[in-house]
């Protein structure tokens, strides 16, 4: 009994003071694993430009979760949810169930149906900043901090943050350090391992 014990104890590898050594949790980013074959990620899995989607590395797990997308440069560009099976070389996003996007012409698309539409004066613009909350059932869009009040919904499953682009549109992801406030109860995606 005695070897058995010592053996535990051993095994913890600091002399058995039962400590473990807790990893980083990785950053939420654009993931470069899950990405149309003619898209360029850099600025450290921030920045999207090319041409097709982009998954973040984190799906939306929380209750409650809110996320930004800044607009450098204009063109053909959709910004919202998706599950893992999108196709993320087929832009616009939006044609079927694996996806819920705002598209850069104000409307919101699921299973290849406009869902809402940002009002005719709130067009996102270059330099904008679009952000989303997502609560499980529904999608809601804010520009530049304030609600548009163009909520969406349809998508089911597990679903991540995903982003597309073409035509030179360049946009910039912030998954932490805000342009504006979430929303009340809305806060940053946290990894599954954060949650619990």
């Amino acid at each position: 009994m005695a070897a058995l014990f010592s053996c535990c104890l051993g095994c913890c590898g600091d002399g058995g003071s039962g400590h473990v050594p807790l990893k980083e949790m990785p950053a939420v980013q654009l993931d470069t694993h899950h990405m149309g074959t003619d898209v360029v990620i850099v600025k450290s899995g921030r920045r999207i430009c090319g041409t097709g989607g982009c998954l973040a590395n984190a799906p939306l797990h929380q209750n409650k979760s809110y996320f930004e997308f800044k607009i450098q440069s204009t063109g053909v560009w959709g910004v919202g949810v998706a599950t893992q099976k999108a196709n993320l070389n087929q832009i616009p996003m939006g044609r079927d169930v694996q996806s819920l996007v705002l598209r850069q012409d104000g409307s919101v698309y699921h299973n290849n149906q406009e869902k809402n539409r940002l009002p005719a004066n709130s067009l996102p613009q270059e330099g904008d900043i679009v952000g989303i909350t997502y609560d499980h059932v529904e999608m809601n869009l804010y520009l530049n901090g304030k609600n548009m009040h163009c909520p969406a919904s349809g998508i089911r499953g597990t679903v991540l943050p995903v982003v597309y682009v073409d035509d030179s549109a360049i946009l910039d992801c912030q998954f932490s350090d805000f342009y504006h406030t979430p929303p009340q109860g809305f806060e940053k995606i946290l990894f599954e391992q954060q949650i619990f």
